[in-house]
């Protein structure tokens, strides 16, 4: 019997590159894989649905399942960061502390992604600030948002701006027009190719003045990890609701893919860390140590604390109208997992 040929998108990952490149076959179906940044991705997909089964911004996802969108998910979450310590502060904002944001200018990339929506609700409910006394700023243009895409706009009390088009979140925050904003520094991951941060030189301003608002993040991930159980989920996969619909099977036929693909790169982890890391595996012993022998766990039972705490804060946040069950959200297939 001829396999089933699926259009499948995603970006670079390692959990998730044995099912790009074949090592993993999913019984039953063959890809056409595509490669793209997430930002890109999520765009192309909520607007033109184009691909069988598409890496999804999960926020992204609650918004447009909660609007009637057709497609449903898998309850695989490759991608997971402690966003919150990824803000970098002015050294004029006064700003010293997490609590001390109230009151300031804070910049995204995108008012309702998955990064701001978790760093609005650990802000709140972890160090006090509320998203109603934060002037946000979004950098992405309406034109390429993901909430362009779904028809979003943020709710009413929000003190919300658009960034201008000549300017970025890089260089507001380097000049002071901005108090704090999730752009990547030395203390964190490499600059996001898609944003217009990342692809300003200079910006004019004196650099050394931006400082990371965590400037421990290891201990901060360690706090969080141990209050609440859970590292924040980014992304998930989802399927093209006619295809599901036709073909049911390819949902439990592909969450067992995802997760051999998983353990296969945990296998060979210790190998593919650059040599030029010389304490690779005391870092992998340090990251063990606060997130456990698997920070990616795959499923619905090991995932349900982080799912509430996620669909409690997009209720809260004014992203969706209704609090969304986990029945309504992922393949039935898969809700047992």
């Amino acid at each position: 019997m001829p396999k089933l040929t699926l259009s499948f998108i995603s970006a670079f990952n390692e959990r998730v590159q044995p099912l790009m490149d074949g090592a993993i076959q999913p019984e039953g179906l063959e890809f056409i894989p595509t490669y793209s940044h997430p930002a890109e991705t999520f765009w192309r997909q909520l607007k033109f649905q184009e691909f069988d089964i598409s890496e999804m911004s999960l926020s992204s996802y609650l918004i447009a399942r909660s609007r009637g969108s057709d497609m449903v998910a898998l309850p695989v979450f490759p991608s997971r960061r402690l966003f919150h310590t990824e803000l970098a502060v002015h050294a004029d904002s006064g700003v010293k502390q997490p609590g001390d944001l109230a009151g300031k200018r804070l910049g995204v990339a995108e008012y309702q992604q998955t990064a701001a929506l978790w760093t609005r609700g650990i802000l709140e409910h972890d160090f006090g600030v509320s998203q109603y006394k934060v002037d946000w700023y979004m950098e992405r243009s309406e034109e390429l948002s993901h909430g362009g895409a779904t028809g979003f706009t943020p709710p009413p009390g929000i003190s919300f701006h658009r960034i201008p088009a000549d300017k970025s979140l890089a260089s507001m925050l380097v000049n002071h027009e901005l108090d704090a904003a999730a752009v990547a520094g030395p203390w964190t991951r490499a600059p996001n190719v898609m944003d217009r941060s990342s692809r300003i030189p200079g910006s004019g301003g004196d650099w050394s003045k931006v400082k990371p608002l965590f400037p421990d993040r290891m201990a901060e991930a360690a706090r969080f990890v141990k209050m609440h159980g859970f590292v924040p989920v980014n992304h998930a996969y989802i399927i093209r609701g006619d295809i599901y619909r036709k073909h049911p099977w390819v949902a439990f036929n592909l969450y067992t893919a995802f997760v051999k693909a998983k353990a296969l790169a945990q296998e060979k982890l210790l190998e593919r860390i650059p040599s030029a890391l010389f304490f690779n595996r005391e870092y992998l012993a340090m990251t063990r140590e606060i997130f456990g022998d698997d920070p990616f766990p795959y499923g619905l039972k090991a995932n349900r604390p982080m799912l509430e705490t996620l669909t409690a804060y997009s209720l809260e946040q004014g992203l969706t109208p209704k609090k969304m069950k986990a029945e309504e959200l992922f393949a039935e297939s898969t809700l047992d997992l």
